[in-house]
């Protein structure tokens, strides 16, 4: 009896998988766009702030003593 069950759902799992197989797959889409889309932003950000950070310090030697000195805290 417990195998009839089994394959009961089994064929339930396998009929839902077949209907939302094209929306899953565009929903798989939007998510990957707004990810790398969200990913470039972040990424020109950090670069913007590096390049800030460069500029304030004079160079980016300064900046790294700069960074040591405020780690280390000398």
């Amino acid at each position: 009896m417990s195998e009839r069950i089994l394959v009961k759902e089994q064929s339930q799992v396998k009929v839902q998988d077949r209907s939302q197989t094209t929306a899953s797959a565009e929903i798989d889409k939007v998510v990957i766009g707004s990810v790398a889309a969200f990913t470039g932003i972040v990424g020109l950000w950090v670069v913007a702030c590096i390049g800030s950070a460069m500029y304030q310090a004079g160079g980016p030697i300064q900046l790294a003593g700069s960074w040591f000195k405020a780690i280390s805290g000398m």
